[in-house]
Protein backbone atom coordinates (compact mmCIF):
# COMPACT_ATOMS: atom_id res chain seq x y z
CA UNK A 1 0.00 0.00 0.00
CA UNK A 2 1.35 3.63 -0.89
CA UNK A 3 1.61 6.13 1.58
CA UNK A 4 2.83 10.04 1.65
CA UNK A 5 4.82 11.07 3.75
CA UNK A 6 5.20 15.20 4.57
CA UNK A 7 7.81 16.60 7.03
CA UNK A 8 8.23 20.52 7.85
CA UNK A 9 11.62 21.47 9.12
CA UNK A 10 11.63 23.42 12.45
CA UNK A 11 11.85 26.99 11.22
CA UNK A 12 15.80 27.61 10.68
CA UNK A 13 16.98 23.91 11.06
CA UNK A 14 18.41 24.40 7.50
CA UNK A 15 21.79 24.16 8.53
CA UNK A 16 21.25 21.05 11.09
CA UNK A 17 19.63 19.46 7.80
CA UNK A 18 22.26 20.04 5.55
CA UNK A 19 24.55 18.58 8.56
CA UNK A 20 22.57 15.35 8.72
CA UNK A 21 21.67 14.84 4.90
CA UNK A 22 24.51 12.31 4.21
CA UNK A 23 22.93 10.33 7.40
CA UNK A 24 19.65 10.35 6.08
CA UNK A 25 20.24 9.79 2.40
CA UNK A 26 21.95 6.39 3.49
CA UNK A 27 18.82 5.46 5.24
CA UNK A 28 16.77 6.09 2.37
CA UNK A 29 19.20 4.25 -0.07
CA UNK A 30 17.84 0.96 2.41
CA UNK A 31 14.34 1.19 1.63
CA UNK A 32 15.10 2.00 -1.99
CA UNK A 33 13.09 -0.71 -3.42
CA UNK A 34 9.91 0.70 -1.43
CA UNK A 35 10.31 4.58 -1.78
CA UNK A 36 8.23 5.56 -4.98
CA UNK A 37 9.90 9.28 -4.87
CA UNK A 38 11.72 11.57 -2.32
CA UNK A 39 12.50 14.90 -2.29
CA UNK A 40 12.86 18.05 -0.70
CA UNK A 41 9.99 20.59 0.14
CA UNK A 42 11.05 24.07 -1.02
CA UNK A 43 10.74 27.57 0.37
CA UNK A 44 9.89 30.78 -2.04
CA UNK A 45 13.86 30.98 -1.74
CA UNK A 46 14.42 27.55 -3.17
CA UNK A 47 16.00 26.26 0.05
CA UNK A 48 14.88 22.98 1.78
CA UNK A 49 12.33 23.32 4.27
CA UNK A 50 10.65 19.61 4.33
CA UNK A 51 10.13 16.51 2.83
CA UNK A 52 7.79 14.58 0.88
CA UNK A 53 8.18 10.88 0.32
CA UNK A 54 5.88 8.18 -1.19
CA UNK A 55 6.56 4.69 0.13
CA UNK A 56 5.11 1.26 -0.86
CA UNK A 57 4.44 -0.15 2.98
CA UNK A 58 2.83 -3.15 4.12
CA UNK A 59 0.41 -1.09 6.48
CA UNK A 60 -0.12 2.59 8.35
CA UNK A 61 2.59 1.30 11.04
CA UNK A 62 5.54 0.21 8.86
CA UNK A 63 4.71 3.78 7.03
CA UNK A 64 4.91 5.60 10.35
CA UNK A 65 7.95 3.15 11.53
CA UNK A 66 9.93 4.19 8.48
CA UNK A 67 9.22 8.22 9.28
CA UNK A 68 9.99 7.94 12.81
CA UNK A 69 13.42 6.15 12.17
CA UNK A 70 14.65 8.62 9.40
CA UNK A 71 17.64 10.48 10.86
CA UNK A 72 15.66 14.10 10.10
CA UNK A 73 13.14 12.70 12.37
CA UNK A 74 15.78 11.65 15.12
CA UNK A 75 17.68 14.20 15.29
CA UNK A 76 14.94 16.86 15.51
CA UNK A 77 14.92 18.47 11.99
CA UNK A 78 10.92 18.07 11.39
CA UNK A 79 8.69 20.13 13.48
CA UNK A 80 5.84 18.06 12.03
CA UNK A 81 5.41 14.73 10.44
CA UNK A 82 2.31 13.07 8.43
CA UNK A 83 1.65 9.68 7.12
CA UNK A 84 -1.29 9.21 5.01
CA UNK A 85 -2.55 6.29 2.88
CA UNK A 86 -2.27 7.38 -0.51
CA UNK A 87 -3.82 6.24 -3.87
CA UNK A 88 -2.30 6.25 -7.38
CA UNK A 89 -4.82 7.33 -10.09
CA UNK A 90 -1.91 7.71 -13.04
CA UNK A 91 1.43 7.64 -12.87
CA UNK A 92 4.45 4.43 -12.94
CA UNK A 93 2.95 3.30 -9.83
CA UNK A 94 -0.28 2.61 -10.50
CA UNK A 95 -1.00 -1.35 -10.10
Amino acid sequence: MLFIVTAIDHPGALAQRLEIRPRHIEYLKGWAKQIKVAGALLDQGDQPMGSLLVIDAGGQAEAEAFAASDPFTLEGVFEQVTVRPFRAVLGDWVA
